[in-house]
């Protein structure tokens, strides 16, 4: 058995000089001080030694495992230190070579227009009131006048969460929560998401982004809501924007109007933006329905109030001249770096 252990000690010194690799270190180890390596074999055949050879044998096998665990170490160390000066060499940072300028970003166009009217509004006395993207059929639909069934609630229907909750499809659903919880004088707009099942189009999209307005007070006019909307229109669209309010109908307001500004490509003339019609249309409004004031608790015969909502994309596709909507949402960085 000293001839087996000393070959072993021989073979194991040729191999360890031969790893090149911390795995290969471990193989090794195994190989040699596992429990089926190549000294333990010898430690469980001593059982056939005379009791004279048997403690010389041991004293010489532990010899033998102690230098092949100082080598494994040794080894390690080594790889370890190879390594260590390998990586310094591999990942030098060349200090001198000039670093890489990081790019700025901006503001997205919607979120530029989007800020431009919020300041305006606030400049004007408004304050911003902001309600829940999920929202009860009530303060969505039945208390602006659309009870279960009104035909205007198809051009509207959205995503149901439950037959009673959705996705609201207007800001005007802050305007309830707003005006029962406070009493007049009111004077908020509300920004925000909105859903609609529309189909992905150039001018249209299940998800976009509003700005609806509300004013309640004694004394509200109709001449107050078209001297709010002329001083949007010439922040928005140019100091000789003009507009003109054309009879329509929406159920939350009596009477309704749709409002147009005159074009800001050719003043009012006609031209291919137009199509020749001189004016452009931009959003819709009117004065709040006496119904929707009594739902409420608020005296129709004693306060009035107006309200109007905005678009903001169809506002940022005017201001920039974009003709697809869907661009504001492909996040093409060659587009977005126009603004």
């Amino acid at each position: 058995m000293k001839e087996k252990l000393a070959e072993i000690k021989n073979a194991f010194t040729a191999r360890i000089a031969e790893a090149d690799t911390p795995v290969a270190v471990d193989n090794l180890r195994v190989e040699y001080l596992g429990k089926k390596g190549e000294i333990t074999a010898v430690l469980r055949g001593m059982g056939a030694l005379s009791a004279e050879e048997r403690p010389i044998v041991g004293q010489i096998a532990n010899e033998v495992r102690a230098y092949i665990e100082g080598m494994i170490s040794e080894k390690l160390a080594e790889l370890k230190e190879k390594e260590l000066e390998a990586s310094l060499v591999r990942d030098t940072v060349d200090v001198t070579m000039p670093g890489k300028k990081p790019v700025n970003g901006s503001f997205h166009p919607l979120n530029k227009v989007s800020e431009e009217m919020k300041e305006l509004f606030i400049g004007m006395g408004y304050e911003i009131a902001e309600g829940p993207e999920v929202e009860y059929d009530y303060y969505n639909f039945e208390a602006l006048n659309l009870p279960e069934g009104h035909p205007a609630r198809d051009t509207q229907d959205t995503f149901y969460i439950t037959d009673k909750i959705l996705l609201r499809t207007q800001t005007s659903s802050v305007q309830i929560h707003v005006m029962e919880n406070k009493k007049p004088p009111i004077r908020i707009i509300s920004p925000g998401k909105v859903y609609r099942a529309d189909n992905l189009d150039a001018t249209h999209s299940p998800i976009f982004h509003q700005l609806e307005g509300l004013v309640v007070d004694k004394g509200v006019t109709m001449g107050d809501l078209k001297g709010t909307l002329e001083v949007y229109a010439k922040k928005m669209f140019g100091e000789n924007t003009k507009i003109r309010l054309r009879p329509h109908h929406f159920p939350f307001t009596e009477p309704s109007a749709e409002v147009d500004v005159s074009c800001w490509g050719c003043g009012g003339v006609g031209c291919r933006i137009c199509k020749g019609e001189g004016w452009i249309e931009v959003l819709g409004c009117g004065m709040v329905h006496p119904d929707v004031l009594r739902r409420c608790n608020i005296d129709p015969d004693e306060y009035s109030g107006f309200a109007f909502g905005i678009g903001i994309e169809r506002t940022a596709m005017a201001r920039y001249g974009v003709s697809d909507l869907r661009q504001f949402f492909e996040n093409d960085v060659r587009f977005l770096e126009q603004f």
